[in-house]
């Protein structure tokens, strides 16, 4: 009997063994398909957009030799590129300064403007969002100074700070203010009823209000609001650096025109088209990470 007993024990635990292991080799197999369906998709999408620049260059080839290289094709404009990025931090003076303190500058604005641009901005949606009296005061002025050009704000920015670093600046928060406060705004505003109800119910305070229903569940459409609001202080900083001039990518492209250089106009453009890239990125992958 005892023995009869070691033998059932010793098979049911075998077959716990083979149980597990069978379910960590499910586990291993499903996490193999995971990870190669991942790198297919990695592998169409490095596919189709390696097509895309091959077509894309290949127009651009013809546009050259159409204007007779007046525009420069794509194999001169990759060698100044690469000449650009080789030796990115020269400094020969003020008008002579390598693309990467360029590039630093231009993003070190950038940042400054959004980031007062996005502590107005935040807080004003809220408010606008969560009552409706300020919605109807604010959010007429809001409509009005939206579709405004940020070059038209220069001057303003001039007569104000009286520094052309600070009016570009200016330009930007200007600009950065609207995507990100009518997200806001639009986020507070969808808060569900029943979130409401269920704060009443247990007596929120404000600030837990706040913290608790009000920011998590608006939080997805403020991070989409700043996302698109970088996407446009990059797209202004270019032309407010071209008007403010002395340092800035902006500055640099026009700097290289007036010095009849297109391939550094180029080469500037594709790495604003490259930086812009990496900016909506991250605030893409911040998006998902918030979603709900």
């Amino acid at each position: 009997m005892s023995n009869n007993t070691l033998t059932i024990n010793d098979l049911e635990q075998n077959t716990a063994v083979v149980s597990d292991s069978n379910v960590t080799n499910s586990k291993n197999n499903e996490k193999l398909k995971e990870f190669l369906n991942l790198l297919l998709e990695k592998s169409k999408s490095v596919f189709f957009a390696t097509i895309g620049l091959i077509i894309f260059g290949g127009f651009w080839e013809l546009l050259s030799a159409y204007t007779q290289n007046a525009l420069p094709t794509p194999i001169a404009t990759l060698t100044v590129l690469k000449e650009m990025i080789v030796d990115p931090f020269y400094d020969y003076g003020p008008n002579d300064k390598g693309i990467g303190l360029q590039l630093f500058s231009s993003i070190k604005t950038v940042l400054m403007g959004f980031l007062f641009g996005s502590i107005v901005a935040i807080p004003l949606g809220i408010v606008i969002g969560a009552n409706k009296i300020c919605k109807l005061v604010f959010y007429p002025i809001v409509q009005l100074l939206k579709p405004v050009s940020p070059l038209a704000w220069f001057p303003i920015g001039l007569v104000v700070f009286k520094d052309t670093g600070m009016a570009t600046v200016f330009i930007v928060f200007i600009t950065s203010l609207w995507s990100t406060l009518i997200n806001t705004s639009f986020g507070v505003a969808s808060i569900p009823q029943d979130h409401k109800n269920v704060a009443k119910a247990f007596g929120f305070s404000k600030m837990r209000y706040l913290t608790k229903i009000l920011i998590p569940y608006s939080l997805p459409h403020i991070i989409t609001g700043l996302r698109l609001s970088i996407s446009v202080a990059w797209l202004v900083i270019v032309a407010g650096e071209m008007l403010s001039g002395g340092a800035g990518i902006g500055f640099f492209v026009w700097d290289s025109w007036n010095a009849l250089s297109l391939e550094k106009v180029i080469s500037a453009i594709i790495i604003i088209g490259v930086v812009g890239l990496l900016l909506d990125r991250i605030f893409t992958y911040i998006e998902s990470k918030v979603a709900y």
